[in-house]
């Protein structure tokens, strides 16, 4: 399955829990497709991209 276009760089954003430690974070997009995910370490590698359910519910299980 080709990989969608990575979202502006705008778009991405880190989660506010993720603190001080810039070494180690994913930063997501939303887009129409479903959330882009990506390394913050190497934004121009490739991302995975899930559905929007798939991440509410990724999202919810971390939040416990």
């Amino acid at each position: 399955m080709p990989v969608p276009p990575t979202a502006p760089a705008s778009t991405w954003f880190k989660s506010s829990h993720s603190g001080a430690n810039a070494t180690e974070c994913l930063e997501a997009a939303i887009v129409p497709a479903g959330v882009l995910i990506r390394d913050s370490k190497r934004p121009d590698f490739a991302h995975l991209t899930v559905s929007t359910k798939a991440w509410v519910r990724f999202v919810a299980a971390a939040m416990k």
